[in-house]
């Protein structure tokens, strides 16, 4: 079942463009990119938000050993194109247990990144205090990529942002410990990039962080 585009703010109902609005219209956040329901993983699934994106789509990759890609969704329509991403992947955790990441790309003013981060958004600045150095960096796209701890976040999850190919990369993990995987120096894979590799994907079930921030 499909499921209906909502909120990427608020998860709350939108309404399509009409008559009355040539946008997407929340009642509480005004004009929004639609969020579209999340699609079970797969190699296919992720083809239809690659070929939507107008934003990096990313991926740790290779993936870290014994972890799976577990979902995926996009933040736009037909028309503007998706705005946002979210890629989530699942795996043990470096101090035991499942670890579980969502990495998502967006534009200035999206507000996705900060409902998975649990911050009000939409964007991280102003819970990030880039006047000190970085707590982690990533390799996004061959390019070092600073990323600051998010503060303010529930207890639950560890969230970093910082900008990569001029848009907001952010990652939230979860629990708060697996957030030591961000130390790694993950590298991040733009998929609009990648080639046919892509197709030996290891998929596994579909994340609930994903479908519920």
């Amino acid at each position: 079942m499909r499921g209906e585009p909502s909120c990427p703010k608020c998860g709350g109902r939108v309404r399509a463009p009409g008559l009355f609005a040539d946008s997407w219209q929340c009642d509480v956040h005004g004009t929004v990119h639609p969020l579209q329901p999340v699609i079970p993983p797969s190699v296919e699934a992720l083809g239809v938000v690659v070929h939507h994106a107008r934003v990096p789509v990313w991926m740790p990759w290779p993936l870290p050993v014994g972890w799976l890609f577990t979902g995926a969704t996009f933040a736009g329509d037909d028309r503007s194109g998706g705005r946002a991403t979210a890629v989530a992947c699942s795996g043990p955790g470096p101090l035991g247990g499942i670890g579980e990441l969502i990495l998502v790309a967006e534009e200035l003013g999206v507000g996705l990144g900060a409902r998975y981060a649990g911050v009000d958004g939409p964007d991280p600045g102003p819970y990030m205090s880039v006047e000190k150095p970085p707590q982690a960096k990533v390799l996004a796209a061959g390019r070092p990529t600073p990323l600051w701890h998010v503060s303010g976040t529930p207890d639950d999850r560890a969230v970093f942002a910082g900008e990569a190919l001029g848009l907001w990369l952010w990652a939230v993990v979860w629990p708060e410990q697996s957030g030591l995987l961000m130390y790694d120096e993950l590298v991040l894979t733009d998929l609009r990039d990648a080639g046919a590799e892509v197709d030996l994907l290891p998929c596994g079930a579909l994340s609930p962080r994903i479908l519920e921030p």
